[in-house]
């Protein structure tokens, strides 16, 4: 696997993980991170009355910094909400999409997409396309928010199939997708050449360079004081447990939950059996995970695409493979994510923001543009194969996503991330993992009425 050399300034972080009483709830994935704050209360009044404000909108890289709301710039034709990685990127094409079809296109930074885009659309001052995870898109549709795409099947054909599936809804496409993701094993080689045969043996080689002075961390994983539900489910699903089972269409099924079952139980046990060898810690959230891989501090990480970027900023030498199964023939299967533009249902240019989704987000250029800002694999088949051939991470990506399930993009997962999170912790910290995953059925049943 390649090297690059580099700084990452994250000395310190270690030390404030071993004397912290806990470590933070952040997840280091881009997928899910809206999901618990959708749960918080939404500051609807001060999203609405700001919304209302017909006051220009600084362009992306001055609202770069902001955590406050954007306001749709009144004076644009068409408005794209994106956070502040891949705005930059996209005012590119926004204003190549611009002079084509001469109209003024603005690219704004939003700090919390999904929240910030229902809180404007429910006041009309939203704009006409965001970019998203696909998992938002159970709510979106049933809050009336976004807008079926209208794609031909030319253009759908050009999509890795697994991407354009996780982009649709009751069989009708919202989204046109432009990168996938997954959780994988990140190792660094020069602590640990080998690839670990089986998840005991990747624990025991841990605990042997703890022993021996080389390593403070088995293993880490994001995880935290509040846990983190996306990255304890390649544990429960182990075993064929998981959230929800499936209709007779193979969708997910939200009354059927099966967080108790006798399958994700088994799995809940291998989350114990993995805190208690120290391999997974609620005192490691995703700022310590990276940390701790990044100063050499362990030989192995759990994580996604996302976390390349500091890995290779630290000089780290690594490989990426499928996270181990166990010995008895449980097999960690970890969430397919799909990263993609969704049209508006009040889009003040309807008509203009499916032209840039069908156009110009299939583009070869874009998807590769985008794939660059987050090493993820693109979702358009033909920048897939380009990137595969000069990058072998992509294909272990691949790999370990192989057989991966999309994540639920029903609403009632918004049930799940705080209450499944938690008990994932919880069983790390010493609690039954049948009691624990009981009460947690029972607390998302209730909450799903």
């Amino acid at each position: 696997m390649k090297r690059t050399t580099g700084a990452i300034a994250m000395v310190g972080i270690t030390a404030l993980l071993l004397t912290a009483c806990g470590g933070d709830t952040e997840s280091d994935d881009p997928t899910t991170p809206d999901a618990p704050a959708a749960e918080a209360p939404a500051d609807d009044e001060t999203a609405s009355e700001d919304a209302g404000e017909e006051t220009e909108a600084p362009p992306a890289e001055e609202d770069a910094e902001s955590t406050e709301p954007p306001v749709r710039d009144q004076n644009a034709e068409l408005v794209i909400w994106s956070d502040d990685v891949r705005a930059p990127i996209l005012t590119e094409f926004a204003d190549q999409f611009g002079e084509e079809f001469g109209i003024t296109v603005q690219v704004q930074v939003s700090t919390d997409v999904r929240q910030q885009f229902k809180d404007a659309t429910n006041v009309d001052q939203g704009p006409d396309i965001i970019v998203g995870a696909h998992d938002w898109l159970g709510e979106l549709v049933q809050n009336g928010t976004v807008a079926p795409i209208q794609m031909s099947e030319d253009v759908q054909a050009q999509f890795v199939p697994e991407a354009l599936e996780a982009t649709k809804f009751d069989g009708q496409i919202y989204g046109v997708p432009y990168a996938t993701e997954s959780l994988g094993l990140i190792r660094n080689t020069a602590l640990a050449p080998e690839v670990p045969a089986s998840m005991e043996e990747l624990v025991a080689n841990g605990s042997s360079m703890i022993e021996a002075g080389d390593a403070d961390q088995v293993m880490v994983q994001a995880m935290g004081q509040q846990g983190d539900a996306y990255n304890a489910f390649p544990w429960l699903s182990a075993y064929g447990g998981g959230i929800f089972g499936v209709n007779s269409d193979g969708g997910w099924d939200a009354q059927n939950v099966i967080i108790d079952s006798p399958e994700s139980i088994k799995g809940g046990e291998k989350i114990a059996w993995l805190g208690e060898e120290g391999a997974l810690n609620v005192n490691v959230g995703g700022t310590e995970m990276e940390a701790l891989f990044a100063e050499g501090k362990t030989p192995y990480m759990v994580s996604g695409p996302w976390a390349i970027a500091n890995v290779k900023g630290a000089g780290i030498d690594y490989a990426i493979d499928p996270i181990p199964a166990f010995e008895d023939g449980g097999e960690p299967t970890p969430f397919l994510g799909v990263q993609m533009f969704y049209v508006s249902a009040k889009a003040k240019n309807g008509a203009i923001a499916q032209e840039f989704v069908n156009q110009y987000v299939p583009s070869l250029d874009l998807q590769l543009a985008l794939f660059e800002a987050g090493d993820r694999p693109p979702a358009l088949q033909e920048a897939l194969d380009q990137v595969a051939a000069d990058n072998e991470d992509i294909a272990a990506w691949s790999a370990a996503g192989q057989g991966a399930p999309p994540m639920p993009n029903i609403p009632a997962m918004n049930a799940v991330w705080g209450p499944l999170g938690q008990a994932a912790a919880d069983i790390v910290s010493g609690d039954d993992p049948a009691d624990r995953l009981t009460a947690a059925q029972e607390e998302v049943v209730a909450a799903i009425g």
